[in-house]
């Protein structure tokens, strides 16, 4: 399943900060699609405790953003204009600034790129 869920209204940051992601639920990964006013890298992996889903670096160590109330196990979603609280824990901000995330598209085939977007050496593309 892949998921396209846009990030934005993020006190504090640029008035007009927005990331686009795309998350890969079975890689466990996601890879950044078009952003501005936040800087994220351009790939990381993914972590879902249930209740909502982390967004992280490559090495999979810290958050750098929260997305409330996504839940990537569930089996009825996400869902098209699913919506919830992100909370962005990256650089230069100290403590979580408060923002939006809703989910764009989904979907439901396994997607087969051409080219391998992550650099991890364990990725390997089905083309």
């Amino acid at each position: 399943m892949r998921i396209t869920v846009h990030l934005d209204t993020f006190n504090g940051l640029n008035p007009s900060a927005y990331a686009v992601l795309w998350l890969d639920k079975e890689a466990g990964q996601w890879s950044r699609e078009g952003h501005a006013g936040i800087e994220l890298p351009a790939w990381g992996r993914l972590a879902n405790d249930g209740r909502s889903t982390q967004i992280r670096g490559a090495e999979g160590l810290r958050a750098l953003c929260v997305l409330e109330g996504l839940k990537l196990g569930s089996q009825t979603g996400p869902r098209v204009g699913d919506t919830g609280e992100a909370l962005w824990y990256a650089p230069p901000a100290g403590s979580p600034i408060p923002g939006r995330w809703h989910v764009q598209f989904v979907d439901l085939d396994i997607p087969h790129p051409e080219h391998g977007v992550f650099a991890d050496p364990g990725y390997t593309s089905h083309a």
